[in-house]
């Protein structure tokens, strides 16, 4: 059972209305997560704000789908597993088996693997991560732009981690769970 509720967006009001409206304009729906993040204006926005900014920046957004199954696997969040898997899957058309090894922090591609495996020490470390972790990620051809961007995208995904997993978000994506 969920533990916040998902407010309607047809029956929202204010700034959350205006939030949802362009979410469901980009989208053509107002997921679970940002209808139970509308009960406070100021996270939907800030979340939207952030995931917005991160989408224009070096890294791909399949590389930024890929840090958010490796990260939300680290926090068993299944709503965020299965949200981050649909988007990969569906949007992105990336093949599952690659979707599967983000989660274990695995990539074929030994740059996409050292972005990976940084996002996993940030988690494990709790942002305590040491030259040895950084200089694995540069030794791969990680850049500093990339490994800034990397935190953020961790950052992004441990709020929305934790947040569903505080709330019990009801899941609308075809259900993931933690291995």
């Amino acid at each position: 059972m969920t533990r916040l509720q998902a407010l309607n967006p047809d029956t929202a009001t204010g700034k959350t209305k205006e939030l949802f409206n362009a979410v469901q304009g980009k989208l053509g729906l107002v997921p679970n997560m940002m209808r139970t993040m509308g009960n406070s204006d100021a996270v939907l926005e800030g979340y939207l704000n952030l995931s917005g900014a991160l989408s224009k920046g070096k890294l791909s957004n399949r590389t930024g789908e890929l840090i958010a199954l490796a990260v939300s696997e680290s926090n068993a969040c299944d709503y965020c597993l299965a949200a981050h898997t649909f988007i990969g899957d569906q949007l992105l058309k990336t093949e599952i088996s690659v979707l599967e090894d983000a989660r274990l922090g695995k990539s074929a591609d030994s740059k996409t693997q050292a972005i990976l495996q940084l996002a996993k020490a940030l988690i494990a470390k709790n942002g305590r991560v040491n030259d040895l972790d950084v200089n694995n990620a540069k030794q791969a051809g990680v850049t500093d732009t990339e490994i800034a961007e990397t935190i953020a995208h961790v950052a992004l995904n441990v709020l929305t981690n934790y947040f569903n997993n505080t709330a019990n978000t009801e899941i609308d994506f075809p259900v993931v769970a933690a291995l």
